[in-house]
């Protein structure tokens, strides 16, 4: 059913709003022009050359060596796929974002790409391994790696000594630097010019954040990605960002209200792919599969048409003894490529950039088609599915919880308190990263049925105290009554108290439902592939794609749709009961019974 017909049908049962909302869905759906073409998930091609800053400055010798750098890397046919400890044999179960082009992203088809997951793609095809990738987020994805949800990391990281302890990596395949991105006008023209009391943002769990803290002694504010980060300093919500170079290039557009003052180098830290640490035999395949590439030119054709930048002098990917990649001369094409370089634009009144964020009508059609027939599907998938597990397990707990037995009482408390004190994505993670490699062979290493399992049990303490008032608000001579008259305990149970006690609390049951839909989007922390996004991931996808925060309005729009009916429903329910059967009228006289012998004597 389309979104059109879906309006169609659900238009008694939806306020005016709503119903208008749909409308101007269908109508953006629907209209003629076609989709600007915004996507950043696009190699720029050759042509958008760039050679290093001139203000490059860096905090060591450039290009030094690196001791964990390999000498020279195993034969290519010693790689054994068998024995590479792959979770899924043949298979390259990868972890990666989606939110950080040209370097990992996720384009307008679905599929991951971006320099590091397609030189990845061919590294795998030397071992001729095939690649799964999944997307998650950035301050979990190394922990999901040390504990083999993932085979590798795929994430532009790099290889600093404190994440050494968690995990290994590869030889490095790029290098990186930092850039600081202020507003136009700003006082800020240096990293010495930041200082305490400044709003300095970075992307959490970032080498970036690593910088601002121990190396410049600052507290930064922290943002879960980079789209919604730099959308914050256009609006003027932060004073600087520090930003991985790359990326900051391929978001800045022209005109937008942000200029790069200065350029940081961090020698040694190159970028590499990250592994398990004791899985050796996969990072010498990755090693002997990235010289291969070097060697063949494929390291240098994916570099020119994504990341086309000058290399630091005396800084080459691989090991030690691969060749140096053959680049175009990237100053010379970008000297004669690029014109009079174009200023930010004149300052926008607030409303104006709150319009150019939030309401761009060509992203609206671009999103919601996604929206509809991939992240709808699924939240409902797993929101109803948790639902039957929340309202089970739930019916479980609450019985307990009401029982005499300290041995079923006391169990059912503490599941209560727990599930219930915990923060949802801390469960989402545990329950995924913990339980998840216990039962790999059931769910062949996929995170869509934990995410279920992990809601479902949420959703469980919440049920269960809901179910367990309502039972215990019933009067006990209900249960009184009923055994009086013959039923067991359980019969009682069964047939006449927990009826009543459901009646009672549905209103709430219908409001633990809504909050379930919403709680539905953290399970992308668990990392999805692309057809399993939910509406959140999709629209932060799109998001991510074109730089634009319209899409999660779409998204947003997507869970009004969902909640606003379910919210009138339970005002209805409750006004239902509450009301209950109609009185008599007050003016009504109350019925008199006579009997027979009265009627003979008069």
């Amino acid at each position: 059913m389309s979104v059109c017909e879906s309006s169609r049908a659900l238009r008694g049962a939806k306020p005016l709003g709503l119903a208008a909302t749909i409308l101007i869905m269908c109508g953006l759906v629907l209209a003629a022009p076609a989709v600007a073409d915004r996507n950043q998930c696009a190699p720029a091609g050759v042509d958008s050359a760039t050679g290093l800053p001139a203000d490059l400055t860096e905090a060591g010798a450039i290009g030094q060596e690196n001791d964990y750098t390999t000498p020279t890397v195993e034969p290519l046919s010693s790689a054994d796929s068998g024995k590479l400890g792959l979770g899924t044999p043949g298979v390259l179960t990868v972890g990666t974002l989606s939110d950080a082009p040209p370097s990992i992203c996720i384009d307008p088809t679905g599929k991951f790409s971006g320099f590091d997951n397609q030189l990845l793609i061919a590294v795998a095809g030397k071992l001729g391994l095939q690649v799964r990738f999944f997307s998650t987020d950035f301050s979990g994805l190394l922990a999901q790696v040390a504990t083999r949800r993932f085979d590798v990391g795929s994430a532009s990281i790099k290889a600093t000594d404190k994440r050494r302890r968690t995990v290994a990596f590869s030889n490095g395949y790029d290098f990186g630097y930092y850039s600081l991105v202020v507003p136009p006008g700003s006082p800020i023209k240096k990293f010495s010019d930041l200082a305490g009391g400044q709003r300095i943002g970075v992307v959490q769990g970032t080498v970036e954040e690593s910088y601002v803290v121990d190396t410049l002694h600052l507290q930064p504010v922290k943002y879960p990605g980079f789209a919604t980060l730099y959308n914050s300093l256009k609006m003027r919500q932060i004073d600087a960002w520090v930003a991985p170079s790359t990326l900051a290039g391929n978001v800045m557009k022209p005109g937008d209200p942000a200029v790069i003052v200065a350029n940081a180098f961090s020698p040694g830290n190159f970028v590499a792919y990250a592994v398990a640490r004791d899985n050796q035999p996969l990072i010498d395949a990755l090693n002997s599969g990235l010289d291969a590439v070097i060697a063949d030119g494929t390291w240098a054709g994916l570099y020119s048409q994504w990341v086309p930048r000058n290399l630091p002098p005396g800084w080459k990917p691989g090991s030690k003894a691969a060749p140096a990649p053959k680049l175009p001369d990237f100053v010379a094409i970008a000297a004669s490529h690029h014109s009079k370089p174009v200023g930010p634009a004149a300052p926008k009144s607030t409303l104006a950039q709150l319009r150019d964020s939030f309401f761009d009508w060509d992203m609206y059609r671009e999103a919601i088609p996604v929206l509809l027939t991939v992240g709808l599907p699924n939240t409902m998938i797993l929101t109803n599915s948790a639902l039957v597990i929340g309202l089970v397990l739930g019916m479980v707990l609450a019985i307990a919880g009401s029982s005499h037995s300290r041995w079923l009482r006391w169990p059912a408390r503490v599941y209560t308190d727990v599930f219930r004190g915990l923060p949802e994505v801390v469960i989402i993670l545990i329950i995924g990263m913990g339980i998840g490699p216990l039962v790999g062979g059931l769910t062949h290493n996929n995170p869509y049925p934990l995410g279920i399992a992990a809601l479902g049990c949420m959703a469980a303490a919440y049920i269960g105290e809901i179910l367990r008032a309502g039972i215990q608000s019933v009067d006990p001579g209900q249960l009184e009554a009923s055994r009086a008259l013959g039923f067991s305990y359980s019969a009682a149970m069964r047939l006449v108290v927990i009826p009543q006690g459901i009646r009672r609390v549905l209103p709430a049951l219908v409001n633990q439902a809504i909050s379930l839909l919403k709680a539905s989007a953290l399970v992308y922390f668990l990392g999805l592939i692309a057809q399993q996004r939910e509406l959140f991931q999709v629209g932060r996808d799109l998001n991510a794609q074109t730089g634009n925060l319209s899409p999660l309005v779409a998204a947003g729009v997507f869970y009004l749709i969902l909640t606003i009916p379910l919210t009138h429903l339970v005002n209805y329910i409750d006004a239902r009961l509450r009301r209950g059967r109609a009185a008599a009228k007050p003016d009504e006289p109350a019925p008199v019974a006579t009997s027979t012998f009265t009627q003979e004597m008069t």
